[in-house]
């Protein structure tokens, strides 16, 4: 009766991994046509990226002229972080209905009993800075920016 049941939640298990692959398989193609526009400024900055993030578009409107240097820079970076997150909100309301089949599937540790599951060992990546280089690692003090890391903390 154990063999039964083992065998059985088996062939549950991999039916389910055949139509996870098919979705996955259609998932990628999906994502890879991906891409997010965000406009910055009363339309003066407009980004748009692909699914992986990577700018593919930038374009300027006509009063872009009147920003600096510096306000056009940080346009364009918020343009681009906004336009990312665009692309992030759509990849994961694709990926939803495949998170929902994996939901359904039982565990590893369900059909062998002490086995680990994924979920258990994988630690969470950390999300990437959205800082420019030059500031990461630093914290704020006062009106300035100071190294988090000193010498003396080596």
């Amino acid at each position: 009766m154990v063999n039964e049941r083992l065998a059985a939640n088996v062939a549950t298990m991999l039916e389910g991994l055949q139509g996870q692959m098919r979705d996955i398989a259609d998932l990628q193609q999906r994502r890879s046509e991906l891409t997010a526009t965000a406009s910055i400024g009363e339309d003066r900055v407009q980004v748009t990226v692909n699914a992986d993030g990577m700018v593919v578009e930038t374009k300027f409107g006509s009063e872009v002229s009147d920003l600096s240097y510096e306000e056009l820079a940080e346009y364009v970076t918020a343009a681009a972080q906004a336009a990312m997150q665009g692309v992030q909100n759509r990849s994961r309301e694709l990926m939803q209905p495949l998170i929902e089949r994996k939901s359904r599937l039982p565990k590893l540790s369900e059909i062998i009993e002490g086995a680990p599951d994924l979920e258990d060992i994988l630690p969470p990546a950390p999300p990437p800075s959205t800082e420019p280089p030059h500031l990461r690692g630093t914290v704020e003090d006062g009106d300035e920016r100071r190294p988090l890391i000193t010498d003396t903390d080596h």
